[in-house]
């Protein structure tokens, strides 16, 4: 698995210090993050591919700069938004699947072989020509996934992509993102999907509280949002 490291790592927002001081070193397959609205836990997610700059210190994917290596980092690294419209730019579902293939110069069989097996990833093999847009919540966070996976990142970071779905649709996404070979950074509210992860943060008005296995962070986190 990759390394992700975070040396010293400060942001702040508007004369708002969002993260204080965050050093972690992350080599797990599945690691969560928790943490109450406002917490930092969203800035964190957006240091691994360059969306957020530190104010101060380091931030490492696999040994490589988000800040002055950004391009590299985004071949890296797929980042998945929690509303996935905000990700899809194509009018059909397989156009949308293509759309993220065009830099990586593939051939017009490559091209169509890769959208066929996300489609299928995806379920939506039966609805390739549709309009992207009026997929059900559950079909477009899939979609949305899938154009992030076929361009075969090494690291996947999620930001509440299941937030805005029902039960069943979570289920679907959470299933899927459980089959994935690659190193996968969740950032969620859900914290029945963190039981099968191999690490789990917690993080609380900037600062990472608790770094431990998905119950005892758990339990950690209930507590600490008790007390509020």
């Amino acid at each position: 698995m990759p390394t992700i490291e975070l040396d010293g790592v400060s942001h702040a927002y508007d004369n708002r210090r969002v993260l204080d001081d965050v050093s972690v070193t992350l080599t797990e397959h599945r690691i969560g993050v928790v943490g109450a609205n406002g917490s930092g836990k969203s800035t964190l997610a957006r240091l691994l591919n360059g969306l957020v700059h530190p104010s101060s210190g380091s931030v490492r994917v696999d040994g490589l700069d988000p800040v002055t290596q950004g391009r590299e980092v985004r071949r890296l690294v797929g980042f998945c938004f929690t509303d996935p419209d905000a990700q899809i730019v194509m009018p059909t579902v397989a156009e949308d699947l293509a759309f993220g293939l065009r830099r990586h110069r593939l051939s017009r069989e490559e091209t169509a072989e890769r959208v066929e097996e996300w489609l299928g990833f995806a379920g939506l093999a039966a609805h390739r020509d549709h309009p992207a847009h009026l997929l059900s919540g559950g079909q477009k966070q899939l979609l949305a996934l899938a154009a992030v996976l076929i361009t075969r990142p090494e690291i996947v970071v999620m930001d509440e992509p299941t937030t805005l779905l029902d039960l069943a649709n979570a289920r679907r996404v959470a299933e899927r993102v459980a089959g994935l070979p690659q190193q996968v950074v969740l950032v969620t509210h859900q914290l029945d999907l963190l039981a099968p992860f191999d690490r789990v943060l917690v993080v609380d008005r900037g600062h990472v509280v608790a770094d431990a296995a998905p119950a005892e962070a758990v339990s950690t986190y209930r507590q600490l949002m008790e007390g509020r």
